[in-house]
């Protein structure tokens, strides 16, 4: 199949029926006069929260400002402590400094990628305050039952980075319904997107009444002048609210597709030495956000990756590396040093991430598999 520089890592989805749609959409809303805050916004929080088998969703204009509007809602205080996994964005962790408090980073599983139980109980002090999982690739964290009833044991919120994990489920379960608060991103790679955006979700009637509050000037309501919180202006456009509701609709199809191609990915790496696919384990519905698949130890990825693009076909970017612990920042404002976190160290370093998209064909998913043969074969040789 000649497909040579045509396979990129990722690209939205837009069906031309969508297409259409979301036209219509922008149409009625110009014509409305309403362009925040209004019945599109409100039809994508109620279908969210119903996706979510939760109470509340809240749209906010970012996965960031979801994060931080949800460490707010949750008492975060100065000297406050919150454990994060090292193998994360950073809005997971510098969202706790801008919400007033500290992050502090855990280890991960090598199987998983996601924070687990012991580690959270290994790094605990008096000072921690909360616990964030991550639901890496749209892994639901397999631990998060287990860490949630920690936390409820001993005080402590939980927040899920839910932005990788739209419609992902453990025990069948929704990503997003654990927690005190989940947070999820809508940025233009995601598996659903607003082109920007994000959403909390939960089930504490406070939490949502604060978190609407924040994202609106601190206001104690979008008609009121009267200023009761510190709050930022983090609203989610109409524009965005109805590109995401129709995405909301196609993303039963989407997430079936995606599951199609990994599908095709884990027939195929079986038989390929050098490369292994992430499991996900079988009480896991895994939307495959991201294809994670882990390098030998004796294989450069830097140089895998080149010799990949150079046939046509582009990994995505990693998740994550550089851990946050060995970001500059951190480093400089946490201490941190390479050897904290070995686990994280080993297994990012080798992590690759193969194009996922919807509209990648089979056919260019098998190219992808065949790319990777080649290049492993001739690094071997080499």
């Amino acid at each position: 199949m000649d497909v040579a520089k045509q396979i990129p890592p990722v690209r939205p989805y837009f069906p031309d029926e969508d297409i259409e749609e979301i036209k219509a959409y922008v149409e009625r809303i110009l014509k409305s006069g309403r362009l925040t805050l209004g019945e599109f916004t409100e039809e994508l929080e109620r279908r969210f929260a119903e996706l979510c088998g939760v109470k509340h969703a809240i749209a906010v204009n970012s996965g960031t400002s979801a994060l931080e509007i949800a460490y707010r809602c949750l008492g975060l205080r100065p000297s406050d402590e919150v454990l994060v996994p090292t193998n994360t964005f950073s809005a997971t962790a510098a969202t706790v400094f801008f919400a007033g408090g500290k992050p502090i980073f855990t280890d991960i599983s090598p199987e998983t990628l996601c924070i687990t139980l012991e580690e959270v109980q290994e790094r605990l002090t008096p000072r921690t305050k909360g616990v964030v999982v991550v639901h890496v690739g749209g892994l639901v964290c397999p631990d998060t039952v287990a860490i949630k009833e920690f936390c409820e044991d001993k005080g402590l919120f939980l927040v899920e980075d839910a932005a990788h994990a739209h419609a992902s489920t453990l025990d069948k379960k929704p990503a997003g319904s654990f927690g005190d608060a989940g947070c999820f991103s809508f940025y233009p790679t995601k598996v659903m997107t607003t082109g920007e955006g994000g959403i909390i979700t939960t089930d504490r009637d406070d939490v949502a009444e604060m978190a609407k509050i924040i994202r609106d000037q601190g206001k104690e309501s979008f008609g009121s002048s009267l200023i009761v919180e510190l709050g930022y202006n983090w609203r989610l456009p109409e524009l965005c609210a109805a590109v995401g509701l129709v995405q909301l609709k196609r993303l039963g199809d989407i997430i079936e597709r995606r599951r199609r191609i990994a599908a095709i990915y884990d027939r195929a790496l079986k038989r390929i030495d050098g490369i292994r696919p992430l499991k996900v384990p079988d009480n896991v519905f895994c939307n495959y956000y991201k294809y994670v698949a882990l390098l030998d130890k004796d294989i450069d990825r830097d140089v895998f990756k080149a010799k990949m693009a150079e046939k046509g076909v582009r990994c995505g970017g990693e998740v994550y590396w550089p851990p946050l612990h060995l970001q500059p920042l951190y480093k400089r404002l946490l201490g941190t040093k390479e050897g904290d976190f070995p686990v994280a160290e080993a297994v990012c370093k080798r992590m690759v991430c193969l194009p996922m998209y919807p509209g990648l064909s089979d056919e260019e998913a098998r190219y992808v598999v065949e790319v990777i043969e080649d290049v492993l074969s001739e690094l071997r040789k080499s």
